[in-house]
């Protein structure tokens, strides 16, 4: 048997306590990280392979080709992301979701940099503030995030699944999934980037939930001595995990078809961590022992990251470095100088010729 909260309070010892408290949290701290760097290591991978393959003259994926399904290379980077999801998935059985999904953010800091390294993609002054704010933003989550899970197994969960509030936001996300998908969708879908972004987020904090379940039905079969495959429970949440995946993912294909990558990343990013924290705060209660301190430090660093993706994506494209701001900080009389040389030939001219400006 695991030890539980009892146990903990019938030790006295301080340190026992503290390392409970925290061991945990930093495994699934861990496991995020790693997360990012694997899903983001193998954006760089894959792509490597496909541009490879173009080299070689074969088909195009984008044409309908599958050459790449013969490049090892490309399947390297299909096993880094199976470990990168894998690692993601066995966080939420151990850290908050509230830490674990605003650090998916890391993904898209390591793909700039190796893009940048391995692929000779320009990485402008822009997008370099973007990667420090993204990693500041993600330790400030990290300080500030819950330490403390609130659900240790399926029966509190069942509990907290029963409860008025999620089950009010449950019917709220599906009444509002089905409406964009019959009626906002096709008419407003292709006009603007949030209606199928939104459906996708909405989703997406469902299949979050689904994964905390069933990643706990996992823990407690795996160290907890109690087998939980044969829980009805951890089936629903399976299902939940798989229905809601191929939703997000068939939605967010048609908003990465109809508009640009740099615009559908954070706007994605940032609704679908709301969502998820959301989510996570009815049915988890993830926040209900937080300091108010602790609140405005989250919340501040997750508009850091927010602000790191805008800068990464939207303006990856534009040419700006340190020659740029170098040149803004020059006085004002420096770029007078031109000017006014030009004037004092002008007025040279207009003397030798016998003219003057008025006379002009």
């Amino acid at each position: 048997m695991g030890v539980t909260k009892a146990d903990i309070e019938d030790n006295n010892d301080p340190v026992y306590v503290q390392r409970y408290d925290t061991t945990e949290f930093y495994i699934g701290l861990c496991l995020a990280i790693s997360s990012s760097v694997f899903i983001g290591s193998s954006f760089i991978i894959k792509k490597k392979a496909l541009i490879r393959l173009n080299r070689a003259g074969a088909v195009r994926a984008g044409a309908g080709g599958f050459g790449y399904l013969k490049e090892w290379i490309w399947w390297a980077g299909l096993l880094s992301m199976g470990i990168g999801e894998a690692a993601n998935f066995a966080a939420y059985a151990f850290a908050p979701a509230s830490l674990v999904t605003p650090l998916g953010a890391l993904s898209v800091l390591v793909a700039a940099i190796l893009s940048s390294r391995f692929l000779n993609e320009n990485l402008n002054l822009l997008g370099k503030m973007g990667c420090v704010l993204c990693v500041l933003g993600s330790t400030v989550i990290v300080i500030h995030s819950p330490k403390e899970e609130e659900v240790e197994n399926l029966e509190d969960l069942l509990l907290k699944l029963q409860d008025a509030g999620f089950i009010t936001y449950v019917v709220a996300v599906v009444s509002l999934s089905v409406f964009i998908a019959l009626c906002l969708g096709p008419r407003y879908g292709h006009q603007n980037v949030v209606v199928y972004i939104t459906l996708c987020s909405a989703v997406g904090s469902l299949t979050v939930m689904g994964c905390k379940g069933l990643g706990l039905a996992l823990k407690e079969t795996l160290s907890g001595g109690q087998n939980e495959m044969g829980n009805w429970l951890t089936w629903i949440f399976l299902l939940t995990v798989v229905l809601c995946i191929t939703v997000q993912m068939n939605y967010l294909n048609k908003a990465l078809d109809l508009f640009n990558t740099g615009i559908v990343t954070p706007v994605y990013y940032v609704l679908f961590t709301t969502l998820v924290i959301v989510a996570s705060t009815i049915l988890f209660r993830e926040w209900q022992h937080l300091k108010a301190e602790d609140m405005l430090g989250n919340f501040c660093g997750f508009l850091t990251v927010i602000m790191a993706i805008f800068l990464l994506n939207a303006f990856r494209d534009m040419d700006v470095s340190m020659l740029d701001v170098k040149g803004l900080m020059h006085p004002k009389r420096d770029m007078l100088m031109p000017y006014r040389n030009n004037r004092d030939d002008m007025g040279g001219l207009y003397g030798a010729s016998g003219m003057t400006h008025n006379s002009i």
